[in-house]
This record gives C-alpha cells, structure tokens and sequence, in this order.
C-alpha cells in the first residue's frame, strides 16, 4: 500500500513556479526514525510554494532526489568537521569533491554552512577554526570554478547578541565580538549572508502575557515603541531581524545581509510547556508567511523580505528536549499537512472543483472602537494599501473606527493566504458572504 501510494503520488501534476516565493525555504530535518523517502519529499516540496530548502548535513540521496527541481539547496559541514577543514585545505576540496561536485548544478547547490551555532558552544577551540574552516571551503568552491555561484556562511543563536531591546540599540555580545569581526569581513567580502535563528516562541515563553502572545504572532496588538528610534513594532520577527541589523551596523557591517536559518513555532509540547499549540503554531507561521509575500520588510529594511527558513518540514521523533522539540513539522510523515498555512501549490482538477462563494471579513459585532483601532493600525502597518480609509479616499465617510477597521481588516484578508486565521483579529472579526460594499467604497472580494 505504502509503494502504491508513493507511486500515486509521483504521477500527480503539481503547479509549483507559478506561485513560488523566492525568499521562503525550509529546514529538512532527519533526525527522525519514521521520515518518507527522499524522493517522496521532493514531490511533496514540488506541490508548494518552497523555493529552498536546507539540509543540517549533506545527504547525497536527498541532494540527487532534488536534481532538476530549481529548489535551492542548503548544505551543512557539522560541527565536527571544523578542526579538519580549518587544519587542511585539501579537506575542503575533499569535502567540496565528495558533496558538490557529483550532483552540483543538477542539483541547485547554493549555500554551504559551515558548524551551526558555533560561537555559542563556547568551545574555544571551535570558535578559533570556525573563520579558517569557512575560508577554505570558499577556496575549495573557488577553486572548483563556482566561486559566486554558491556561497559560504555559517548559522548563528540570537544569542550572540548581548542586546536586543530596543531594536535600534541591538549589539554583539562584547566576548563574540573578536570572531564576528572576522567572520562579517568574510561575509562583506564573499557576499554570503549573515545566517540567524530568530525565535518569538522562546521570547513568548520568558514573557507569557497575552499582549506578548499577540505581538509574536502577528497578530493585532498595540504594538511596541523602540524607546530610541521612535519606530512602532507590530511584532517581534520584525524587532528581532532588526536586532540583528543594529549589530551588524554597530559594527560596521549592515550593508551584509541577513538570512533567516531557522524559525517556527510548535504545535505542540508538554504539560509544563506555555505557548505550543495548533491554532498558535498556525497563526504564527501562516502570519510569517503573509508577511514575507507582502514585501513590506521590517522597519530598519523596508520594502525587502528577508531570506526566511521555517522549522520544520516533518516532526524529527529522536530530537531530545521538551517534548516541543519534535513537534515543529509542517507535515507529518504520510505527508499529510500537520495543519495548512497557505503553502500548498496542488490545485484540484476540473471534475473535483466544487461551487464557490465569495467572503468578506469584516468585524464582528459589539467590538469596542479600542480593539479595532489596534485592528485597523496591525492591518495598515502590513504593507497594505489603506489610502481609500484616508481623506478624499472612496471609504473616508463615514469617519468612524469600525467602518476603517472594517474596510483595512477585509483587505489584509484579501492579501493574506485567506486561511480562517487570517480574519482572526484576536478573535474580533470573522467571514461573511454578504459583500459589505456601499456606494463608491469597493470592498474586494475572495472566493473560499
């Protein structure tokens, strides 16, 4: 049943450049005993709109089974693989022959990580390799003649900032410094990005209010002014990402950029465990996504999404921890969704299209002006066009909060992936099939 299933699957016509997003990849992880197989994975990844994904290590099954899909690849040298990379060159060329050469560029290679999370083990020894194993692996691709074709980096913790709030104010930790002066010169100097892991999970879970829970998944909320720039944040990817640029900029590096390694929220978790849940989980990730599409950027880089990596594609059952560890999984091993954030490409056929109606969001009833005022300032403050709710605009009259809020709360729907969730507002909105268009003041329209 299972190879029957399999086989199925590899006959199914899937849409994936139409609506492919450049700047949205994947973690692959395999630390798992109950994963499908490569090829199985790559049909699946194929029904989405993935560009890339990344891999902590360099499976050669996985690598080929990606072969003429244009899905970007990650690939990792471990921790362990520092001491021999930094202490010869000729294991850099070994390891570029052995995990490059054979598949690359059937096999749409496009960064190497060297170590993950190196600085913060704290290992000196690590730390002091980890700029000389990144500079031979380059002159190991250089000297393959794919120097500018695939890059070099390695993936930091938010850790290695000593300071994050406010935004604007965010610096290095002054005991990392000495390695990531070194480190962000390589990078200037190959154009290879600056790679992090950004988790508003963990912030929610030092801070576990409810305005934090809404500020970290997106969702409306009064927002949070950084007490030195001024700039209001609507939530904390954005204060986080930007973080990050203060630090590179204190130093005197923002013009290196940054890429988002890992990032994701858990579906579920222990007892003991505040924040995983389903509903959590799907906000936070169907929310990250939307915000990436609409291009908006975060405050200290507007108008540009950063390369972005969502943990993770399958649960990884032998990860140790609490038990959120190995709950992250977009998918399950069946390959069925763990829940949907809008990431799926498979259209249905012709004989299998049922009637549509056509929805609005709007708010629901006996919401006070307070909470949708804080709706329509989120659904404003995420790139949308609310030019028709300002003067002279088609929708100003008449001037009251819930006729703007209404008119901005539809339209960030409209923009959104249109999942339920997407008119959630914390729980103030909700779906509707009566269009609440009047005069000249269109509201635009969606099919469910």
């Amino acid at each position: 049943m299972v190879t029957f299933f399999f086989f199925f699957l590899s006959f199914l016509i899937f849409f994936h450049s139409s609506s492919a997003e450049p700047f949205i990849g994947v973690n692959y992880g395999q630390e798992a005993d109950n994963l499908p197989p490569p090829l199985a994975t790559v049909e699946l990844l194929k029904s989405t709109s993935i560009e890339k994904v990344r891999l902590y290590g360099a499976d050669p099954v996985i690598i080929k089974a990606l072969a003429n899909t244009e899905i970007g690849i990650v690939i990792g040298a471990a921790n362990g693989d520092i001491p021999c990379l930094a202490s010869d060159p000729n294991s850099a060329v070994q390891w570029v022959n052995s995990n490059v050469l054979p598949f690359y560029p059937d096999s749409k290679i496009i960064l190497v990580t060297v170590g993950n999370e190196v600085l913060t083990t704290n290992d000196p020894n690590l730390i002091d390799q980890l700029l000389l194993a990144m500079q031979n692996m380059q002159n190991a691709i250089n000297g393959a003649l794919l120097g500018g074709k695939i890059k070099v980096s390695t993936v930091h913790s938010m850790a290695v900032l000593g300071q994050s709030d406010p935004p604007s104010s965010g610096c290095f930790s002054p005991s990392y410094e000495p390695a990531l002066r070194g480190l962000l010169r390589f990078h200037r100097d190959n154009g290879s990005p600056f790679a992090v892991n950004p988790y508003p999970f963990f912030a929610y879970q030092s801070d576990p209010r409810p305005e934090t829970l809404a500020f970290c998944l997106f969702q409306p909320n009064e927002g949070r002014v950084d007490r030195v720039s001024g700039i209001k944040y609507m939530n904390m990817f954005d204060a986080q990402v930007d973080a990050v640029h203060s630090a590179l900029s204190d130093m005197g590096f923002k013009d290196v950029e940054i890429m988002v390694a890992e990032t994701g929220w858990p579906y579920r978790g222990d007892n003991n465990e505040v924040g995983p849940s389903i509903e959590n989980a799907k906000a936070y990730n169907g929310n990250l996504i939307a915000h990436l599409k609409s291009m908006v950027g975060t405050p200290l880089m507007p108008g540009k999404s950063v390369d972005t990596y969502l943990f993770v594609l399958y649960d990884e059952d032998l990860k140790v921890g609490p038990g959120s560890e190995r709950a992250f999984g977009l998918y399950k091993p069946d390959l069925s969704m763990t829940y949907d954030v809008g990431i799926s490409n498979c259209y249905p056929t012709p004989s299998t299209l049922k009637p549509t109606a056509t929805i609005w969001c709007v708010p629901k009833a006996g919401i006070s002006d307070a909470q949708l005022q804080s709706s329509l300032d989120y659904a404003c403050g995420q790139g949308i066009d609310c030019s028709p709710i300002q003067p002279e605009g088609a929708c100003f009259e008449p001037n009251i909060v819930a006729s703007h809020a209404a008119y901005a709360m539809n339209l960030y729907y409209q923009n959104s992936a249109k999942n339920p969730w997407n008119c959630d507002f914390s729980q103030t909105a909700t779906l509707t099939s009566q269009n609440p268009s009047y005069n000249n003041c269109i509201y635009p329209g969606g099919s469910t």
